[in-house]
């Protein structure tokens, strides 16, 4: 069953930016973040996504200062990050500049001394001996019971209030599939009847496809992984290509996937996107940003930022006031933003993944719609390729996006890539 949702169009051309605030500045709060927001529209940033704002729990506290995902209140805002008056002025002016805002929401469990712990004991899971019940594999947290109504209303008006008070675009689901389907079902036409909304959820479109009914985008968790073994350990291009030929065949029509080098899980605990795919680092964020699907930058990105960020504890990304990677992610996020054949999940923009036969190592692909055409090549390999494309669709005049580079693509065309080079084509 797939329920017509009221599907917010500025999804087709956007891309996520994911705020980790307490890291991000000095001071952690509001109002310091504020002063970077010209900066991050002028690198052609859509969507700002707040990992949680929400209070903090202190008990069982993990570190000293807790995980935004131990929520103590779902309708206030976490002192060290300021008021919910300057959460408010945040989003007023970066909708003034163009962004659209989206608040992370922890809707399967909340830290130990939660407000409902005291005043609804009963919205909770409880454990063989009676108690509270924690999350598998995290102590910190503690499970709602979605069998409840009474819960799932408390928990729709909860997030009704982000968007009444403070008119954000949407949200961002973390682990939504851990939620019963059936929760979410009742809570987007609630909300998208407030104000149409963007729904990110976290589940991986592969494994919890049934998910895609209610959400617009979903992450490429899997594409994550293959990725890095890819990388690490056996570099073989058609188990990239079955991959991604798997995820079309999941998506919903409206729907489409999340892709990434980094996040706050990832750079915390696995590691930054240098660690994990090293050389093949760049060629990836180009993929994530012309791929069929929605780009995703973690802060720092752009510095770019070596290192793993601390959780728990206050840990400031190193700005030095240069912003290194800042051309490129300005290159190939006004480039998605602006072309036509590179919209997700609009139906209008076909993807076709092609094949060399020369080099065993080129991933490329073309996106088109209507006269807009975008070639993308990489070379995912140590060593300098020099190929030769045979697709009859691929004719006409292209400029690399990057050197500026013209190129008549007629039939047998030579094309050259450095190791772990790429090159992004636009007529």
């Amino acid at each position: 069953m797939h329920t017509e949702h009221r599907r917010v169009a500025w999804r087709h051309h956007t891309n996520v930016y994911e705020i980790n605030l307490r890291q991000y500045t000095k001071e952690g709060t509001f109002n310091a973040f504020a002063g970077e927001l010209p900066r991050l529209r002028k690198m052609g940033v859509e969507t700002l996504w707040f990992m949680p704002v929400t209070p903090i729990a202190k008990e069982k506290m993990k570190g000293t200062m807790g995980s935004y995902y131990a929520c103590s209140d779902y309708t206030a805002v976490n002192p060290e990050f300021g008021t919910l008056d300057d959460f408010k002025k945040l989003v007023r002016l970066a909708h003034q500049l163009g962004f659209k805002v989206i608040i992370d929401w922890v809707a399967n469990h909340t830290g130990w001394d939660h407000v409902w712990t005291k005043t609804h004991p009963e919205y909770y899971k409880r454990d063989e001996a009676g108690n509270f019940k924690a999350a598998s594999g995290m102590d910190d947290i503690i499970e709602l019971d979605f069998n409840n109504p009474d819960l799932v209303k408390a928990m729709i008006d909860a997030m009704t209030f982000w968007i009444k008070e403070c008119d954000i675009d949407g949200f961002r689901c973390d682990l939504a599939f851990w939620v019963e389907l059936d929760f979410w079902r009742k809570a987007r036409p609630a909300l998208d009847q407030v104000k149409p909304l963007f729904w990110l959820g976290e589940f991986d479109a592969l494994d919890n496809p049934e998910y895609l009914e209610v959400f617009d985008a979903a992450y490429a968790w899997t594409w994550m992984h293959k990725t890095e073994d890819f990388y690490k350990k056996q570099r073989h291009i058609p188990a990239l290509e079955n991959l991604l030929q798997q995820y079309k065949s999941v998506f919903l029509p409206g729907t489409t996937g999340l892709y990434f080098t980094s996040n706050h899980d990832e750079n915390s605990w696995n590691g930054t996107e240098f660690e994990k795919y090293g050389d093949m680092a760049p060629a990836l964020a180009v993929f994530s940003c012309t791929w069929d699907g929605i780009p995703l930058l973690y802060s720092g990105q752009e510095l770019p930022n070596l290192k793993r960020l601390q959780f728990f504890d206050k840990d400031v990304i190193e700005w030095n006031g240069t912003y290194a990677l800042e051309a490129f992610y300005r290159k190939l996020l006004t480039l998605r933003a602006e072309n036509p054949a590179l919209a997700s999940g609009n139906g209008q923009a076909e993807t076709t993944i092609l094949d060399f036969k020369q080099d065993e190592h080129i991933l490329g692909y073309v996106r088109k719609c209507g006269v807009n055409a975008v070639l993308v090549l990489m070379n995912l390999s140590p060593y300098p390729s020099r190929f030769m494309h045979n697709d009859s669709g691929i004719t006409g005049k292209y400029t690399e996006s990057f050197t500026g580079e013209e190129k008549d693509c007629s039939a047998n065309q030579w094309f050259e890539l450095a190791p772990w080079g790429y090159k992004v084509y636009v007529t």
